[in-house]
């Protein structure tokens, strides 16, 4: 290589040195996937945020029983406290009789008596007192003890009073956290629907089919029916009605329609039921979606579902593989 050609490349590479360094292995981000990775973390967080508010309504329901079975505990004890010293003063009070001569044999009867009659009486006197505090010294036994398992059972329900308190505050505190990322996921999420271009912010906005099925009898048909009647619905986190929905909001509030009680989440919906398979699937089924259990949709046949989707789009009717990977299949009814 020539001493010209050396030098030329040598200052070629100190240009290129001084300029700012470059990523071209980073490239611009598919708008698209990015709002929909970003959705699917909403989602879970959605859910997630639905279980801790169920699991903190449970320990708050917890503290409240073990509270009333305190206060109940205490009453009882007291009440047994009260006895035991009623019986305690009856044993007292026949006692003292005894030492103050009460207490008699049948000899010391049969000298200090009377007349026949009055050794009888005497006699009847000894076995009446000697019932008496033996019905006293059990009662008082017996009250004794109903005042230590009372106050056992207080201390059993101060236990489970404080634990359910900690409990309590620490799902309130994980409550708090889990809100707070869900707000910035759904910050996230609006910010990358307005990065799409117009015609998929249409198409996904896009209320789609909504035009009559027909929905068969029974519960499974009432719920679908009410399911549909929300197409084009906004989505919203948490709602569950009257014109905004989330997944499991939607389908609880369908069931209710029906009669059915079913829960908040799609977590707890997947437990409810009985498990169909893929195959059988028939209107009416939920349909849970994700490792995670975090979706959830109503089969409207064996092709379709009807589900608020998520964030920017309406409650519609899609492709039941096409929503996602299917967890597990649930029929309410039948």
């Amino acid at each position: 290589m020539s001493r010209k050609l050396t030098r030329g490349v040598l200052v070629t590479a100190l240009l290129f040195s001084a300029l700012p360094a470059v990523s071209f292995a980073a490239q611009p981000a598919d708008p698209a996937r990015a709002y929909a990775d970003l959705t699917a973390q909403a989602t879970k967080l959605n859910e997630e945020v639905l279980r801790a508010q169920e699991d903190l309504v449970q320990r708050r329901a917890e503290l409240e029983r073990a509270t009333a079975d305190v206060a109940a505990a205490q009453q009882i004890e007291r009440q047994a406290k009260s006895e035991e010293d009623d019986f305690r003063g009856q044993v007292d009070l026949i006692t003292q009789a005894s030492f103050e001569g009460a207490r008699f044999n049948q000899l010391s009867a049969l000298l200090v008596a009377d007349s026949q009659q009055d050794f009888l009486n005497r006699l009847e006197m000894m076995r009446v007192l000697a019932s008496d505090k033996a019905d006293s010294l059990a009662r008082l036994s017996g009250a004794v003890e109903k005042a230590r398992q009372a106050h056992q059972a207080a201390e059993n329900a101060r236990t489970r009073a404080a634990e359910a308190t900690a409990a309590a505050e620490k799902l309130k505190s994980d409550l708090d956290a889990r809100n707070r990322a869900l707000q910035a996921q759904i910050g996230e999420v609006r910010a990358a629907l307005t990065r799409l271009p117009a015609p998929v912010v249409n198409q996904l906005r896009d209320p789609g089919d909504r035009s009559p099925v027909r929905v068969p009898e029974g519960a499974a048909g009432i719920a679908l029916a009410f399911a549909l009647a929300q197409r084009g619905d906004e989505y919203q986190y948490g709602a569950t009605g009257l014109d905004k929905w989330d997944c499991a909001g939607l389908t609880m509030k369908a069931y209710a329609a029906a009669g059915y009680a079913i829960p908040r989440t799609s977590g707890g919906q997947a437990a409810i039921g009985r498990v169909v398979g893929r195959g059988d699937v028939r209107a009416g089924d939920l349909i849970i979606y994700y490792s995670s259990r975090s979706h959830v949709a109503m089969a409207v046949d064996n092709a379709r579902a009807v589900h608020a989707s998520t964030e920017g789009q309406p409650v519609k009717i899609a492709p039941i593989d096409a929503i996602g990977p299917i967890a597990v299949i649930r029929r309410i009814e039948g």
